[in-house]
């Protein structure tokens, strides 16, 4: 599926949790966390692009280009969303967002495998109860309906996944691939653990 997908990491929003610093380009065991994400979806994708709406050139160093939003505001990860669909060319758009960097290439080929066994609905992890609509692959053809619906101004992505229709790919709510590090006390104690649990995982990243 590598030639037909596009993928997109979601790094534009206005780190509100992170006390307004640019999320994925804060350090988490040596590197920003969005290079962390691009380094598993590169080989995964034909091209790679960060929605990112400010610091492009220091996002520009980890993907083929960057987008950002075409609305003023952060108006939200949909738009980032929206914006990839629009402007990559794969028949597929494999999405994660910037802050699970600790996500490993197998889950998003598994979840690739599964879009393609489920031709025109969006595949999306569930973890536990929890559903993850920005760790998802979308197919294309859904462009004019997910533009449809950010024009009567839906802004969910959740809710327009699963109205869309969805396949999910099951993961336990404890997962260690999706630890989420959307703020600062949670990132700091990461990265006082980078030479003890995390250590071997970065010799191997």
């Amino acid at each position: 599926m590598r030639d037909g997908c596009s993928g997109l990491v979601l790094s534009g929003g206005q780190g509100t949790r992170m006390g307004g610093a640019d999320k994925g380009l804060m350090p988490w065991c040596g590197r920003p966390m969005v290079e962390w994400v691009c380094r598993q979806m590169r080989p995964l994708v034909g091209e790679l692009a960060i929605s990112c709406n400010r610091n492009v050139a220091s996002h520009a160093a980890f993907c083929d280009r960057t987008l950002s939003d075409a609305h003023a505001g952060y108006p939200g990860p949909l738009a980032g969303i929206l914006a990839g669909l629009r402007s990559l060319c794969g028949t597929h758009l494999l999405v994660a967002p910037c802050d699970l960097p600790a996500i490993e290439q197998e889950l998003l080929r598994e979840l690739q495998q599964l879009a393609l066994a489920h031709p025109g609905r969006i595949a999306v992890v569930r973890q536990g109860e929890r559903l993850q609509p920005l760790l998802c692959v979308l197919p294309r053809t859904l462009l004019a309906a997910v533009d449809s619906a950010w024009a009567a101004g839906e802004r969910s992505p959740s809710r327009l996944w699963q109205r869309l229709g969805i396949c999910e790919l099951a993961c336990r709510e404890d997962d260690p691939r999706l630890l989420n590090f959307n703020c600062p006390e949670v990132l700091l104690a990461a990265c006082q653990s980078a030479h003890g649990e995390w250590g071997s995982y970065v010799d191997h990243r």
